[in-house]
Formats: structure tokens, sequence, C-alpha cells
């Protein structure tokens, strides 16, 4: 199963990448349309929409890589002063709370899709993308943030059945500030030596 979670991590950490090199892309396009307009007066036109497109898709696949750094925002006020082992059946509901708003999340999204691809469906636009394109690497996106919460629910699950609260933490609990400023530390050192991991 860990070995599972690290293939995950991987594959969520290049989907990343990839939404990020759309959005430096979109930025280059919007940047040039503004250019244009400013010293030609004209518009290379549909820099919003595809701006639009490129947002959806980045967020939807870094969801998974934002879940398996526990790197989303949580309010942990009172989750700091909880029993260890209390706060191992509150990541694990957390995660199984997460899967049914994804569920649906994703199961909407491939509806949306689907009509898409059944009507032929264009964007209201000049340049009229066919808008099946950008919703199926959306859903995908989706798809995989729900394979990564059910990988981790599963695992987080056997760890709180065995009693290895610890591991439960590790993966599916909220990061502590220890844990924030050692990954910071150790990132600067490896950038300082020119070794810092890469996709």
């Amino acid at each position: 199963m860990d070995r599972a979670l690290d293939l995950a991590h991987r594959l969520a950490r290049v989907g990343a990448w990839g939404g990020g090199a759309l959005v430096v892309l979109a930025a280059v396009v919007i940047g040039v349309d503004i250019a244009m307009r400013k010293l030609f007066s004209i518009s290379v036109g549909g820099a919003s929409e595809l701006s639009g497109y490129v947002l959806a898709i980045g967020s939807s696949w870094a969801f998974a890589l934002a879940l398996l750094d526990r790197a989303h925002i949580r309010i942990d006020s009172l989750y700091v002063i909880l029993p260890v082992r209390v706060c191992a059946v509150l990541d694990v509901l957390s995660l199984l709370v997460m899967l049914g708003f994804v569920g649906l999340l994703t199961w909407q999204g491939w509806y949306v899709f689907q009509q898409s691809v059944q009507f032929g469906s264009r964007a209201l636009t000049p340049i009229a993308t066919p808008l099946q394109y950008p919703q199926f690497l959306w859903v995908v996106g989706l798809i995989y943030f729900l394979v990564v919460i059910v990988l981790l629910l599963a695992r987080a699950s056997h760890a709180l059945v065995t009693g290895d609260v610890a591991t439960v933490q590790r993966i599916a609990g909220s990061r502590t500030s220890r844990e924030e400023l050692a990954e910071e530390l150790d990132s600067l050192s490896r950038r300082r030596d020119g070794t810092e991991a890469r996709p």
C-alpha cells in the first residue's frame, strides 16, 4: 500500500507540474494579448477563456498533491489538544467526508463532460472551444484526486485498526509546525546544494 501511495505521489507531482506549466503558458498568452491591445489595438481573443480552463485543470490535478503533502488548510484549534487516538479517528473521518464530497463532485463533473460530448457543446466565445477537451482534462484530474483519497483512506483505516496511529498522523494528520519547519529547512539545504528534487 505504501508503494502505491509513493507512486500516486509521483504522478500527482507530475500532474501539478503540468498544471503549473499551463498556468505559465496562460500568463504568457494574457501578456501578449495585453501588449497587442496596448500597442496595436487588436486582441488575440480567448485569453480569458483559456485561462479559465487552465485554472480548472491545474487545480484539479493539484488537489491530489496537496492532499498527499498534507498541504490543505485545516483549522486545528481543538485538534492539537485532543488525545492522539481521537485525532487519528478524526483524520480517517475527514478522509471519509472528503471522499463523499469529491465523489459527488467527480460524478457531476463526469455528467457535464458526457453532456458536452453528446451535444458537441462549444463555448459561446469568439474561438468557440469544444468544451469536451478541457472538461476531459479537468474530470481526469478529479478522478485521480478521488483515487488518491481512496488509497489514503484504505491505508489510514488499516493503520487505525492495527493501532498504528503514528502512520495515520503521518499520512492523513494535520502537519505540525515542527514538521513544516523541518521540511522548509531540508528544502533550503537541497536548494543550496543544487539537489532539489524534481519530478
